[in-house]
């Protein structure tokens, strides 16, 4: 019996990849599944590039960097429609998430030679007669493993930076988005075609192994928690440094002095977005008892609005077919365990589409709570003040962004969330703020990209003394005298002996 073919899936035909819609079947691409011997043949010819890529300098990188910035600003609705084809994205959703990538290709480039370069660092009396000099070299060539749900922005998060800072790319995919990832390495060969600068490898799972054990000087990997823990694993077999974006379960707070209007807007954004699929998305809403029950009825007429569908609607296909068990068998559990569907619930599940799904009075031991679930599902429950909504939202494992709405204690709470990042009166902003680095604690991973930190993330920090007068404390050479000795211990009581 031959198999069904589910939309969507990727599918391995002739030793391509062969990608289709997940709302239409419609075929995106096929591309080449690479072998082990590929991926290493494609480290080797970026280790060559990233030396010419290296040698020209900031300002050379700036240039062709923001070239490619300017073509993908001029072909903005070619490549939406490309992400619409091959994840089900709406068009608006995927011209904003464009947008976003430009903006820190453009930062990216503008602000590398401003945060990287060499500089001079103040020297100490102690070692008064040397000067202090810092600079970030690249690491040579940068792996970067994409996921399915932002296929252009997360993996440029991590590609312009790297590349801004000196390094070449190999790109892999998400095999649910081979084409936009091969969309955008041509895209920059168009600015760049002297040397293979960004480049792409496609396959599944192994091919993502591979990259990790090629030699790569560090790894830059975004997804699930259980596949950053394996690209860890594989990557420590050869102290491949790695960065690490895994999932997250991101809460929202609501509260007594919330705008309200102003909350159940945002929250509908950051929780129904991209149809749910979104790392930073809001999946859990605490709201203190004295706004709950309005901000529920908010939130709801705001949700019940939205359309699901494949062209013109506000809400897309789930991109990943194996995904729509993970939220049928969330909102079962949650409706199981004592919850309440207050819009949707176990119907809303309609494959390839999932309706919008509010969810009340839910247990916090109930998976749709604890486990990440990635679909336009929510879940709101009932706190008695703002410190029981912290308790709770810093509960789970995970800590990559969370929201706060409020106006007194808003920004102290969102001090106090376990997480990455936060917002105050938004959700989601963080993503797109350029100036701000980007990425979460404990399950949520580690490391950072965007902003300076981002940039740092992609260059090694070399440290370089030079000598620039003879010491009038040696210390550091077999010539020092008894006499030299006693200096030091006096000079040390004097400058460091005090309490203060």
């Amino acid at each position: 019996m031959t198999a069904v073919h589910v939309p969507g899936t990727p599918v391995i035909d002739d030793g391509r990849l062969v990608s289709t819609s997940p709302a239409t079947g419609e075929e995106a691409g096929r591309f080449p599944v690479a072998t082990v011997d590929d991926v290493a043949r494609a480290v080797d010819r970026a280790r060559v590039a990233a030396d010419w890529w290296a040698g020209l300098g900031f300002t050379g990188r700036r240039e062709r960097l923001l070239r490619w910035r300017a073509l993908l600003a001029r072909r903005i609705e070619e490549l939406a429609q490309l992400v619409h084809v091959e994840g089900g994205k709406p068009v608006p959703d995927a011209i904003v998430e464009i947008l976003t990538a430009i903006e820190h290709i453009d930062w990216a480039a503008r602000n590398a030679r401003r945060v990287l370069g060499p500089r001079r660092v103040r020297s100490r009396l102690i070692l008064a007669e040397f000067t202090g000099h810092l600079e970030y070299q690249p690491y040579g060539v940068v792996g970067v493993i994409g996921p399915w749900n932002y296929p252009v922005f997360t993996p440029i998060g991590s590609a312009a930076y790297a590349l801004a800072a000196g390094n070449a790319v190999v790109l892999k995919p998400s095999e649910y988005t081979p084409a936009v990832g091969q969309w955008l390495v041509d895209s920059f060969a168009e600015v760049v075609g002297e040397q293979p600068v960004l480049t792409a490898v496609h396959g599944l799972g192994d091919v993502g192994a591979a990259l990790c054990r090629s030699g790569v000087g560090k790894l830059a990997f975004t997804g699930s928690t259980v596949t950053a823990k394996k690209v860890m694993a594989a990557c420590a077999e050869t102290l491949t440094p790695v960065l690490l974006e895994a999932g997250g379960k991101d809460a929202m707070i609501v509260d007594s002095d919330a705008d309200l209007d102003a909350a159940a807007e945002a929250c509908v954004w950051g929780a129904l977005t991209n149809a749910g699929q979104t790392c930073i998305g809001i999946e859990r809403v605490y709201a203190v008892d004295p706004v709950f029950d309005a901000f529920v009825g908010k939130v709801v007429a705001k949700a019940e609005r939205l359309t699901v569908g494949a062209e013109g609607a506000d809400i897309g296909p789930i991109t990943m077919p194996s995904q729509l068990d993970v939220i049928r068998r969330h909102i079962d559990d949650a409706i199981g365990a004592g919850g309440r569907a207050v819009l949707g619930g176990p119907g809303a599940v309609q494959p390839p589409y999932v309706h919008p799904t509010v969810l009340v009075d839910v247990p916090e031991s109930s998976v749709a709570v604890r486990e990440e679930t990635f679909g336009p599902t929510l879940t709101i429950n009932r706190v008695r003040d703002a410190d029981e909504a912290i308790r709770r939202a810093n509960a789970l494992s995970y800590g990559l962004g969370g929201s706060v709405f409020g106006r007194r204690r808003a920004v102290a709470i969102a001090r106090r969330l376990r997480s990455g990042m936060a917002s105050v009166n938004s959700t989601l902003t963080f993503a797109g703020m350029s100036t701000l680095p980007f990425g979460g604690v404990g399950d949520s991973g580690f490391g950072r990209i965007h902003g300076e930190d981002g940039l740092r993330e992609f260059g090694r920090a070399k440290s370089i003394t030079r000598r620039r007068a003879r010491s009038l404390l040696p210390s550091m050479t077999f010539e020092r005298t008894s006499t030299d000795v006693a200096r030091l211990v006096k000079a040390a009581k004097l400058m460091y002996g005090r309490r203060r």
